[in-house]
């Protein structure tokens, strides 16, 4: 592996505690031989455990989430003779039940539920809905405290169903992929861009606590996103840096961007 200061060079200064954690993880996992199971890790931290992993020829990351195309995947760290199952992730998956015909959900209140009691954002993955169904992953080892914990969302009596992962539902959201061009990585360039606004609009958004960074309250406009970054904006949907594509000859960046529009 390349020596470890370097490594931290290809990432943020922000970044740093993670990338540790993820230079721990390969250690352990190749000294003693066995797959080492994280917790759920958002896109970005995927991304910097796969970069960093390739370094190992004797390592494979194997991710999973509950179903294909998951935001929030736990990641098994093992040698590349090893071939995990399904089980082996050690997710649960729950289903709210609730009052349809009286009372609605909505991502935001779930989320902030779960948050508020006490429970950690790596130890669950992502919230799925189909407009009327409300289901969410967790990690097995700490299915029974949620299910305590969880009795109501906002004003509404709820109660948690443990369902196995074949009956999950069909999520409504899917990521539409576009190619287009920025001039820069700026946050408030790419969401402008996105949302047809100019930069002063989108400049007050990030500053008026509108906008998430990879699920976390962000308020810097001016700082640039880096690959599978999630931008989570109130009011208008979701964006994802999919991959950069080259630059054009007025030196513009060819992304694929992906969005979701509310």
């Amino acid at each position: 592996m390349a020596d470890q200061t370097d490594l931290y060079q290809h990432f943020r200064k922000s970044e740093a505690p993670f990338v540790a954690q993820v230079l721990s993880w390969l250690n352990q996992a190749a000294t003693e031989y066995r797959p080492i199971l994280t917790d759920f890790l958002d896109p970005r931290q995927a991304y910097i455990l796969q970069s960093l992993a390739g370094e190992n020829g004797d390592l494979a990351v194997h991710l999973g989430g509950g179903y294909v195309d998951a935001e929030r995947q736990r990641a098994l760290i093992a040698p590349t003779y090893f071939e995990p199952q399904e089980s082996d992730f050690e997710l649960q998956l729950f289903e709210i039940r609730y009052p349809v015909k009286f009372a609605q959900l909505s991502h935001g209140k779930v989320l902030g539920t779960l948050v508020n009691a006490g429970i950690d954002r790596d130890v669950f993955g992502d919230i799925m809905t189909d407009d009327v169904h409300w289901q969410f992953f967790v990690t097995q080892s700490m299915a029974s405290y949620v299910n305590n914990q969880i009795t109501k969302i906002g004003r509404v009596t709820v109660r948690l169903e443990e369902l196995n992962y074949t009956q999950l539902i069909v999520p409504k959201d899917t990521w539409q992929f576009e190619q287009t061009t920025v001039s820069s990585f700026r946050l408030d360039t790419i969401i402008a861009s996105v949302y047809n606004l100019s930069r002063q609009r989108a400049k007050e958004l990030v500053q008026g606590h509108k906008v998430k960074l990879n699920w976390q309250e962000f308020d810097k406009p001016d700082f640039d996103l880096a690959l599978l970054d999630i931008v989570s904006v109130r009011g208008f949907g979701r964006i994802q840096l999919k991959s950069i594509d080259g630059q054009t000859r007025k030196e513009k960046y060819r992304v694929t961007l992906g969005i979701l529009r509310k």
